[in-house]
């Protein structure tokens, strides 16, 4: 029978290696997957590269990350939010890359990537520092930039519920990113408050089907 649940959040991260690329769901601390990053921070990998909108607020897990230089390059589109005080401090002092995106680009990156699109042009960026070194093209004279697909090799998602397959459906907030990100990761993993027998879930309501889906795992982080 096919099972994806993961015994643990530790067990569920423990094969992430130093210099993996990681999409992290959530809109601020919204919908963002706690309980896997504090089992990455656990874990011990470095060198990573995470693709999020935030960069990290306070000191939880995710800014915990950067803060310990375990975090190489980041991707996001908000670096600046003043919670994010350590990913501010290691970027002004070279620790730090940056790629800064528009938001709406970052999110149909993320989508392309999840959708086999390899890229696609946006008059978003045109004559600003984010244009540097990419290509441009006139559609019906206006200039767009020609942006590439974003995957990872790793996708951490937070969910309501999911069953035993890896379909997955969100509540509120939670259906930010996530859905596009579970899409774009080669091994997304699934960290849901509840999980469910097969037939539960009602097949209107799932947003992110099995097919995208490698791991479940049941949190024990406070609700996000």
């Amino acid at each position: 029978m096919l099972n994806k649940i993961v015994a643990s959040l530790d067990a569920a991260v423990a094969d992430v290696p130093d210099g993996a690329s990681i999409l992290i769901g959530g809109f601020g601390s919204a919908g963002m997957a706690e309980g896997l990053l504090a089992a990455l921070l656990r874990q011990g990998a470095k060198k990573l590269t995470l693709i999020s909108n935030n960069a990290g607020r306070g000191d939880g897990a995710f800014a915990q990350l950067v803060k310990q230089d375990r975090v190489s390059k980041m991707i996001c589109s908000f670096p600046e939010a003043k919670e994010a005080y350590h990913f501010r401090e290691k970027f002004f002092a070279g620790k730090i890359e940056l790629e800064l995106n528009p938001q709406g680009t970052l999110a149909e990156r993320i989508r392309a990537g999840g959708s086999g699109i390899e890229g696609f042009y946006t008059p978003t960026g045109v004559g600003t520092e984010i244009a540097a070194g990419k290509p441009t093209m006139e559609f019906d004279g206006v200039i767009c930039l020609l942006e590439r697909a974003l995957r990872a090799d790793y996708a951490f998602v937070r969910g309501k519920a999911a069953d035993r397959w890896g379909n997955v459906v969100y509540d509120k907030a939670q259906r930010n990113f996530n859905p596009i990100m579970a899409m774009a990761g080669r091994i997304t993993i699934a960290e849901v408050d509840s999980i469910v027998e097969l037939g539960a879930l009602n097949p209107e309501h799932v947003v992110t089907p099995a097919i995208f889906v490698q791991r479940v795992v049941k949190t024990e982080a406070p609700r996000g």
